[in-house]
């Protein structure tokens, strides 16, 4: 993990909350000696929050904690597309937006971010069933409602709960690296990477044993990223034509078998370059890139950076 300062999340607590969205980003962002996060669950006043699912939240913070944060979290509540959230809720994500801090909402929190303007032009996210809601209240979002979550730099949203946890582990990736994510999936028994352009769900019925069978070959194929892996390669793994596959893996996935595997890839040698001294060229050759020179190609053009500046930035004891 980088030596780095401390970095300040907000978790903002608004009427009809959902459990889930305000319980993710305090526990993946949890105040401990190994998270380099303060973690503050604040909401418009300091006090009761009736939320929703029959439960109600004590917050300690007031509106100040935006001020405060550096990220901000809005997770998703009730009836989002009947009432804006109150005006001092909306200025306040204004300025902390304005101040620098980074917003992401989990959910239908993304209506609340929506009602500041910052989505404004911009491609977003939400639990599918309220896609069309988010896109008619504001029309001016470029609103996707097949992805898991969106990255837009100083705004991010996420589609349900569970995606809340895909958009969090992203921006402990983007902070501290792929090893400090990934334990933090450990942690919370989570799949350690799922991309935010994966679909929100399959938009047909899949036969339940073709969908384990993908899933095994997926596991398969990370065991073996050394390893030629074509679309055959695959394709024969999980007993399909290479044309099924690949149909079926970007509907199920939401990119090609390929590329899934380069991805792949470079998060294992990201992981190398953080916890190993070896060299570039020997982690080229462990991932299945062949030569240094062609790690750096794809390393710069996946991440913007090169191996030697990530293991800079990234690399655990620095």
């Amino acid at each position: 993990m980088p030596a780095s300062r401390l970095r300040r999340v907000a978790v903002l607590v608004l009427d009809g909350a959902k459990p889930l969205d305000v319980g993710i980003p305090a526990q993946v962002f949890t105040t401990r000696a190994s998270m380099p996060y303060e973690v503050r669950v604040c909401g418009a006043a300091p006090g009761l929050v009736t939320g929703g699912d029959g439960l109600s939240y004590h917050v300690a913070h007031s509106l100040d904690a935006l001020a405060w944060a550096d990220i901000v979290f809005i997770p998703g509540y009730r009836a989002p597309d009947r009432d804006d959230p109150p005006q001092a809720v909306v200025d306040a994500l204004t300025d902390a937006h304005d101040r620098g801090a980074r917003l992401a909402a989990i959910s239908t929190g993304a209506f609340a971010l929506a009602a500041t303007g910052l989505l404004d032009g911009r491609r977003a996210t939400t639990h599918w069933h309220y896609t069309r809601a988010l896109a008619a209240k504001h029309p001016l979002v470029r609103v996707d409602e097949n992805v898991l979550f969106v990255d837009e730099g100083s705004v991010l949203t996420s589609a349900g709960a569970a995606s809340g946890i895909d958009l969090c582990l992203h921006m402990l990736r983007g902070d501290l690296g792929v090893a400090a994510s990934n334990h933090a999936a450990r942690r919370l028994v989570a799949a350690p990477y799922r991309s935010g352009g994966q679909a929100q769900y399959v938009p047909r019925s899949v036969p339940e044993p073709l969908g384990e069978r993908f899933a095994a070959t997926r596991e398969w194929a990370l065991h073996r990223l050394g390893e030629p892996l074509t679309l055959e390669v695959l394709a024969r793994h999980a007993a399909v034509s290479p044309r099924t596959f690949s149909r079926r893996f970007v509907e199920d996935t939401g990119c090609t078998p390929m590329q899934w595997v380069m991805r792949a890839r470079i998060d294992v040698a990201r992981e190398l370059l953080e916890r190993s001294q070896r060299s570039v060229e020997q982690i080229a050759a462990d991932v299945g890139l062949g030569t240094g020179a062609n790690l750096r190609l794809h390393f710069q053009r996946i991440l913007g950076t090169t191996p030697t500046e990530y293991r800079r930035t990234f690399a655990q004891g620095e």
